[in-house]
């Protein structure tokens, strides 16, 4: 059992180590000479005066680096790099600010206004690369209206973060409260020429909701948003100024929608997606000799319907394949509502509901951000097998409930079953990994 834990985690580290930035966006946006490709748009460098370039997102240092490699020697872009922490180095043209993550925070509205500022000098003859990633929500972040202040937006964020919702709902009370959302972006800069690039850790066609769609027309509505607040029961928790704008729905624009003129001159490409992520860890997995399925059936499931689903897909690959290696492979994320004050994620609450499920069985069970974060813990996830129950009873570990106060990662740091990876500048997916023999 023991070494199929191992496995795993070779694995996980493997498929971070493969899904390399800078690289992917030499390829897949194949410059050659003067000319890029964004999908099936063909871009002249040289028809324009001003390069500019807005990056945010936990990858954005990757993706700014990537695509100064992408211009030089000929060209370089200036702009705006928002990052969750201070950069280790820095980037020419750029101007690093560090935003909030996972709540916003006056770097958030200090990186708004600079970005907005960008943008109001950008015209006709300017191309502008966005550079987004996931965690940009928070990154970066400027009321509609004055009257709603930082202190409305972090008790926002905690609300919606926290109710279980898919990002899809939560995106939508966001964006219709947002100056820099929901196609607000684009829309400030109507006149430019501009590509933007993902690195994406939402579900293929839902990529409105990376970084809560800021060049993308925004598919929600203010309808829609009214009905989230209202099926998640947080209409009477909201704060005073915002509730009023909900309750006053003549006070709520709507965000742009398919066919405002912001959109004539737009372009988006994901460089690094869910596609990516599945083919490197299928790889991995297979070069160690599993029979190996990929599976992303689960996605915004409640986490106890999430593991049901994968351990008889595991099961099913097991019995098809006696005494062979099985590996099922999913990305994705569960939904954990938290109902406790304790130390976790998702990531690490999906290995511990599973830990009672596996216990006594030649069954590894993986799940891991690849962006090194796993909720408010300093792990990336965790790992479980077979033995984990025992080694848990024996050390007086309940996981029941640890599971119940979310506490995830306190149980498995107490195990030694922790996954630390520390922040990896990117973020695709989260991964799990199930093994068995």
């Amino acid at each position: 059992m023991v070494e199929l834990k191992q496995l795993a985690q070779q694995i996980f580290h493997e498929t971070l180590a493969a899904i390399d930035i800078p690289a992917t966006m030499r390829r897949k946006l194949a410059r050659t000479g003067l000319h890029i490709c964004c999908g099936e748009t063909v871009v002249d460098l040289a028809a324009f005066e001003r390069i500019r370039a807005i990056a945010f997102g936990k990858a954005s240092y990757a993706m700014a680096v990537g695509l100064a490699d992408l211009l030089a020697p000929d060209f370089q872009a200036e702009g705006i790099l928002v990052v969750p922490s201070q950069p280790t180095g820095t980037l020419a043209g750029f101007r690093a600010l560090v935003g909030g993550h996972p709540v916003p925070n006056e770097g958030s509205l200090e990186a708004a206004r600079a970005i907005l500022d960008l943008l109001d000098e950008c015209d006709e003859h300017t191309l502008v690369f966005f550079l987004l990633s996931g965690g940009g929500s928070a990154l970066v972040e400027q009321p509609l209206y004055a009257d709603i202040s930082l202190g409305d937006v972090q008790e926002l964020n905690r609300l919606l973060v926290t109710c279980g919702a898919p990002i899809d709902s939560i995106n939508a009370i966001r964006k219709h409260l947002s100056a820099v959302k929901g196609g607000r972006l684009a829309a400030a800069a109507p006149r430019a020429m501009k590509i933007t690039l993902g690195v994406t850790d939402v579900p293929e066609g839902r990529e409105s909701a990376l970084a809560s769609g800021p060049t993308l027309p925004d598919p929600t509505t203010v309808t829609e948003a009214q009905r989230v607040l209202d099926a998640y029961g947080l209409r009477d928790n909201l704060p005073l100024s915002i509730r009023a704008k909900f309750e006053r729905r003549s006070q709520l624009p709507e965000t742009p929608k398919p066919g405002d003129p912001a959109f004539a001159r737009a372009h988006f490409q994901i460089v690094l997606g869910m596609h990516d992520l599945f083919h490197q860890a299928h790889r991995a997995a297979e070069a160690c000799g599993c029979v190996t399925i990929c599976d992303n059936s689960t996605d915004d499931m409640p986490i106890a319907r999430a593991a049901r689903v994968l351990l008889e897909r595991l099961a099913e690959l097991r019995r098809a394949y006696p005494g062979r290696r099985v590996a099922v492979i999913a990305d994705g994320e569960v939904s954990s509502p938290v109902t406790g004050y304790g130390i976790g994620g998702r990531n690490s609450a999906f290995v511990l509901y599973c830990v009672e499920r596996i216990a006594g069985q030649d069954i590894t069970v993986l799940s891991a951000g690849t962006d090194g974060i796993d909720g408010n813990s300093p792990a990336a996830g965790a790992v479980a097998d077979g033995t984990t129950l025992a080694r848990a009873r024996a050390s007086n570990l309940d996981p029941a409930d640890f599971f119940q106060r979310s506490d995830s990662y306190s149980f498995f740091h107490a195990l030694g079953d922790a996954i630390v990876t520390g922040p990896t500048g990117n973020n695709l997916r989260d991964l799990r990994i199930l093994l068995a023999m």
